[in-house]
């Protein structure tokens, strides 16, 4: 039943994305991931301190891949407007969030869980999102489109005001008919500050 190989942080992470999705978050325990590893739950200590460090390396893990390496993508074109960009990039964080809330509902809980809890990781990959935002907003800057100032700021700035439709704590709202009207209407106020 035991497995004697080594195993590596990702193996633990993939096992454990896996019971998450089965069990939920809130189900799930050390000692199942460990079954699936065939390992004993010490094993998995070994890497990860507790329970809830093991939750967080796997939300930490999920976000990088499904939101913030598209998110990059965007961020890192080059030619183009500056604005439709930025569009882009805040409509595809939108439907990223409203997707996995609605079809990967189990990771999505835990990602919403570990927001309240890990809250330095959370800065963390908010701090990465809004430099992407930043760097679209500097280029916009740069070609004249946008209204020259600190591109960190105004990044930072429409990530907030934008919260309604991509935190976590709003999901309740996203299926609402009227929300993409109502992002809409947001996004043409906050265009209206910054479009040069």
């Amino acid at each position: 039943m035991t497995n004697e190989l080594p195993l590596s942080k990702e193996q633990i992470l993939d096992a454990a994305e896996q019971v998450l999705r089965r069990f939920g978050p809130d189900k799930t325990s050390v000692v199942d991931v460990a079954k699936v590893l065939k390992v004993s739950h010490g094993t998995l200590y070994r890497h990860f301190a507790s329970k809830a460090s093991l939750r967080e390396a796997v939300t930490e893990r999920w976000l990088h891949r499904c939101i913030a390496l598209p998110l990059e993508g965007i961020a890192s074109q080059t030619g183009g407007s500056s604005t439709e960009r930025m569009r882009l990039w805040m409509e595809t964080l939108i439907r990223s969030k409203r997707n996995y809330a609605a079809n990967d509902a189990e990771m999505f809980a835990m990602y919403a869980a570990v927001t309240l809890d890990a809250v330095e990781m959370i800065t963390v990959h908010i701090d990465r999102l809004v430099k992407q935002l930043a760097h679209i907003i500097e280029e916009g800057m740069k070609a004249k489109e946008l209204k020259p100032g600190e591109s960190e700021q105004a990044a930072k700035a429409l990530f907030i005001a934008t919260s309604r439709f991509h935190h976590p704590a709003h999901a309740f709202e996203w299926s609402a008919e009227k929300s993409d009207a109502e992002f809409d209407m947001v996004w043409k106020l906050l265009l209206n500050g910054i479009a040069a």
